[in-house]
C-alpha cells in the first residue's frame, strides 16, 4: 500500500514513524534496531507534531504507514482525531508464518492485532463512524477496486498510478528497508494472492485463535 500511495504525485508518505520510540523503550530484539534508534525519533510528541503537521513538499496528501503494536499505551490516542484512519488487515496465520521468518518467537503483542482491534474501537467511538477497512487478499485479488474503494471512502480520487510502480527501494523507506522489504524491493506492481500454508507452528496457536478474534471483528467491515 505504501508502493500504491507513494507513487501518486499528489501524495508524501512515511514509513512507521514510531518504530524508533517502540524499540528504544520496549528494548525488544528486532534486524537493525540500534541503527533505527540512532537514526530515527525517540519523543512521540515530537513524532505526533510531525504527523499532524503542514504536509511538506506542497503535497495534499500524507500517507502514513503505521503498526499499531508501535502506538504504546502511553502515546496519547488523541492526535488520531486529527488524521483519517484507515486499517489494513490479513489472515492472522500468514501474518504469523511471515513474521516468524525474522523473528521465531512473536508474543501476541508483538504481531498488532490486539492493539489495532482497540484502535479500530478508539477511532470508531471518537469519529461516531466506521473507519475503512480493507483486506490484503481483496487488495491482492482485484487491486484496481479495492483502491477505488478506499479512495472513494476518504473522499480521495483514485488513480490508476496507484496500480503499478518502479522496483526498488525508497528514499521514504525506512532504514530498516534492507532487513524486511526484499520481496517488496522486487515488485513494480500487486503481485497474485497466492495462498499460503494455514498451520502455524504448535507454540505459536493459542496466539494464533487470539488474533484471528481480533482479526474476525474488523473483517465485517471490509471494503469489497
Amino acid at each position: 500500500m505504501m508502493r500504491a500511495w507513494g507513487n501518486r504525485d499528489d501524495t508524501l508518505v512515511i514509513d512507521e514513524p514510531f518504530y524508533a520510540y517502540y524499540l528504544k523503550v520496549t528494548g525488544i530484539e528486532h534486524p537493525g534496531a540500534d541503527e533505527v534508534i540512532t537514526t530515527g525519533e525517540t519523543d512521540w510528541r515530537k513524532i505526533v507534531t510531525d504527523l499532524t503537521g503542514p504536509i511538506a513538499n506542497g503535497k495534499r496528501i500524507f500517507f502514513q504507514k503505521q503498526m499499531t503494536h508501535h502506538l504504546l499505551p502511553e502515546i496519547d490516542r488523541e492526535w488520531l482525531g486529527a488524521v483519517t484512519n484507515c486499517f489494513l488487515i490479513r489472515d492472522p496465520s500468514e501474518v504469523i508464518n511471515s513474521y516468524i521468518k525474522k523473528r521465531e518467537d512473536p508474543a501476541l503483542e508483538d504481531l498488532g492485532f490486539v492493539q489495532q482491534a482497540e484502535i479500530f474501537d478508539f477511532v470508531r467511538t471518537r469519529t461516531n463512524a466506521v473507519p475503512p477497512v480493507v483486506d490484503a487478499k481483496d487488495v491482492l485479488q482485484n487491486p484496481e477496486r479495492t483502491l477505488q474503494l478506499l479512495c472513494e471512502a476518504v473522499g480521495v480520487e483514485f488513480s490508476k498510478s496507484m496500480l503499478s510502480w518502479p522496483s526498488g527501494l525508497r528514499r521514504t523507506d525506512g532504514i530498516w528497508a534492507w532487513h524486511w522489504y526484499g520481496e517488496v524491493a522486487k515488485t513494480t506492481s500487486f503481485q497474485p494472492y497466492r495462498p499460503t500454508p494455514s498451520d502455524v507452528p504448535a507454540r505459536l496457536r493459542e496466539i494464533c485463535q487470539h488474533c484471528c478474534e481480533c482479526y474476525e471483528r474488523l473483517c465485517e467491515y471490509r471494503l469489497y
